[in-house]
Formats: structure tokens, sequence, C-alpha cells
């Protein structure tokens, strides 16, 4: 870890919301409170919209990729976005961030399981297979495992090691973007494994969530 606060790269669909620099700046100050340096995706970005063309999108992709690789470790919000799943976006980040062997922690204000999100999604009820799979209307099987999302989203934060889990709450439908309870949890955690010389010993993988 260099000298300094480590730095956190904040993911998350809120980049999106209206209110998107303001709850970066909510979530830039838990951080600093905590004796880390929140990075948010939109520092450097121009206020202004992007214009919608390819070349703008893959500029603002570059941006977000130079950021990470100056980031110590990732918090990702993995809310549901647009669906039963979270934001693809901030997926790859996690996986960008694993792949360059720095820790991610994530957390979601939904304490409902993948596979349940999933049920409610297709109208309350899955179809099974003969051998008890549950399924989608196409036939696809649905991880049954009770994880927070897909198993290698949950599995990115598991392999950070630390006993690190996706923390999950349950918070009102409109407040899912605005509540910080669990983020403040995620960070909270973060902060006990970086700020901690030296790194403790990676524990075995722990695919479970935990509610707080």
């Amino acid at each position: 870890m260099p000298e300094g606060r480590p730095r956190i790269y904040l993911a998350g669909p809120e980049v999106f919301h209206a209110e998107a620099r303001s709850l970066g700046a909510r979530k830039v100050a838990i951080c600093s409170a905590a004796g880390l340096d929140g990075v948010y995706p939109l520092d450097g970005v121009p206020d202004d919209e992007p214009e919608p063309t390819p070349r703008a999108g893959l500029a603002i992709f570059q941006h977000c990729l130079e950021t990470m690789n100056a980031c110590d470790a990732l918090i990702a919000n993995l809310t549901p976005f647009r669906g039963p799943s979270m934001d693809v976006g901030t997926a790859v980040e996690m996986g960008y961030m694993r792949g360059l062997g720095r820790p991610v922690f994530a957390y979601s204000n939904t304490a409902l399981p993948y596979i349940q999100r999933v049920t409610v999604a297709l109208g309350g009820r899955l179809p099974r297979r003969e051998d008890g799979t549950p399924v989608d209307p196409e036939d696809m099987a649905v991880e049954p495992f009770g994880l927070a999302d897909n198993l290698m989203v949950d599995g990115c934060v598991a392999d950070s090691g630390h006993g690190a889990r996706v923390v999950t709450r349950e918070t009102q439908f409109v407040a899912r973007w605005t509540d910080m309870t669990a983020f403040t949890e995620a960070v909270r955690r973060a902060a006990a494994v970086l700020l901690t010389p030296p790194c403790r010993e990676r524990e075995p993988l722990d695919m479970g969530g935990e509610r707080v």
C-alpha cells in the first residue's frame, strides 16, 4: 500500500442519478471521516452532459480506467439497477480491480437474494427442471446460491480476503440511491482492512452476505 491515505474508487450506478455529484460528495465525506480518500468516477469529468456519441462514451471508459489505476481498492454499490441485477458497468469495474489484485468491497440496499429478485421479476414463480433446477422462461438456469448477485460478483468480494462479504440492508425503495447506511458499513470494513498494517492473512472464501 502506498504511503498516505488509501484511495478508494466509489463504483455504482448513482453516477446516473439527477443528484449524482451531491451523492458522490456525501460518499467522499463518509470515506474521509474513516481515514480514506474516496474517489468518485465523476471527479474530473465536466458538469455538462457528454455528447451522445460512441467516442464520448469510450472517453469516459478510459477516464474510469485511469482513475481506477490510481486507486488502492474499490467499494461497489450492488443495489439492483434497471432490473433484478446490479449495474453492469459497476460489475466490470469490480472485475478490473480484482484483476489488478486490489481488494473489492461491496454493499447493496436490498437484502433480498438474487434468486428471489429474479423470481419477482419473472412474475413470482420460477419453473423447475426434472432435477429441481430453477429456470427462467427460456429454460436457462437461475443461480440458486442465495448470494447478493451473480456468483462472479460476490466472488470478487470474497476473493479479496479478510473475511470480506457483501453488506446488505433492506432499504425503502424510494431511498435506495440515497440511504448511506450500508455504504457506511462497507467503508468501515474497508478502513479496518486498509488502515491496519501489516495486512492480515487472507481467510478462506465466505460467499455469504451479511445484513446490517
